[in-house]
Formats: C-alpha cells, sequence, structure tokens
C-alpha cells in the first residue's frame, strides 16, 4: 500500500509566456494526484484520490492547453490547470482516465513496474482525442 501511495507516474508544470515565474505543477500518483499553484507569496496543494475524480477535461487555445479536473468532494469542484503543453495534456488526461479504469475495476497495480503501469494506463485510454 505505501509503495502505491508513493509512486510518481507523471509530473507538468505550467508554461507561459515569455516564463512563468510561478508555474503551477500536475503530479500523478498511483492513488492520487496532486495540483500545486502558486503566487508570489504562497503556494497552495489540492490532493484528489483517483476515486473521488468525476471526470477529466482539456480546453485547447492556439498555443497551451487547460487541464480541468472535476471532484467528487470538493465544494468547488473544478480544479483548473492552464498553460499546459497539448500533449502532455492529452497523456496526463490518458494516466489519470486508466486509473480511474483501474480503480473501479478494482485492479491492484503494485505488482507492474512503474514503466509497465504507464503503458498500460495509456492503452486503457486509447480514445481518439480530437483537439
Amino acid at each position: 500500500m505505501v509503495k502505491k501511495s508513493n509512486r510518481i507516474l507523471f509530473s507538468i508544470s505550467s508554461h507561459a509566456f515569455p516564463i512563468d515565474l510561478f508555474p503551477d505543477t500536475l503530479v500523478i500518483e498511483e492513488g492520487r494526484i496532486n495540483i500545486i499553484t502558486r503566487e508570489l507569496f504562497s503556494s497552495q496543494v489540492y490532493s484528489v484520490d483517483i476515486r473521488n475524480i468525476a471526470n477529466v477535461l482539456i480546453n485547447t487555445t492556439i498555443f497551451f492547453s487547460q487541464l480541468v479536473i472535476i471532484s467528487k468532494t470538493f465544494e468547488e469542484n473544478e480544479i483548473k490547470i492552464s498553460n499546459l503543453r497539448k500533449s502532455e495534456a492529452i497523456f496526463a488526461r490518458r494516466i489519470i482516465e486508466g486509473l480511474r479504469t483501474f480503480e473501479n475495476k478494482k485492479i491492484s497495480t503494485s505488482s507492474y513496474t512503474k514503466k509497465e503501469l504507464v503503458l498500460k494506463l495509456q492503452q486503457l485510454s486509447t480514445t481518439e482525442i480530437v483537439l
């Protein structure tokens, strides 16, 4: 259980023109996701268990994408991470959706190596995403 809860599968940070002094970060672990939002003198960390994620959406613009994670448990149930590269946002969504499938089917992920698990999660979410 400890091994499963601490393995980081994927991590991305926001990007803005010309530089982003306070990038937001999304960290995907096997059992939860962590979103770190930063400002000048403060930061906030949101943790959402995979089983409490209702949906994951991607909004796109010309240059960047926004990942929207809808939680079943937060009062304001949307957590948004803007200024992500499109490919990274799509990959993060695939990983999260794969983890949700594993959680819903009660499939243990502890027997997979990190690399095997990421490949399996990608295979579970093979729906073509049209942008």
